[in-house]
């Protein structure tokens, strides 16, 4: 499974890996209002030898296969990540 990932322009640390390059009629109107600009950053392919840094490859796959997009959010202070898909 390939994923296209873009990196918010107004929220700092904020990716969102899309399904389909460039559709962002995936994400609900509100969400990309408070993402603002969104610039492709890298494609990826999604198999399960696959480490990614901040998610984990089958949450990511499971979010692209049932609403076609995935958004990862910066980690908090406190060390707990949070990755919403």
């Amino acid at each position: 499974m390939q994923a296209y990932v873009y990196k918010s322009q107004r929220k700092q640390d904020t990716y969102v890996y899309l399904a389909v390059r460039d559709a962002f009629d995936a994400l609900p109107a509100a969400l990309l209002a408070q993402l603002g600009a969104l610039s492709f950053v890298i494609e990826v392919s999604l198999d399960a030898q696959r480490k990614l840094a901040q998610a984990d490859v089958a949450q990511v796959r499971e979010a692209l296969g049932g609403r076609g997009f995935y958004l990862q959010m910066p980690a908090t202070l406190a060390g707990a990540g949070r990755t919403d898909g």
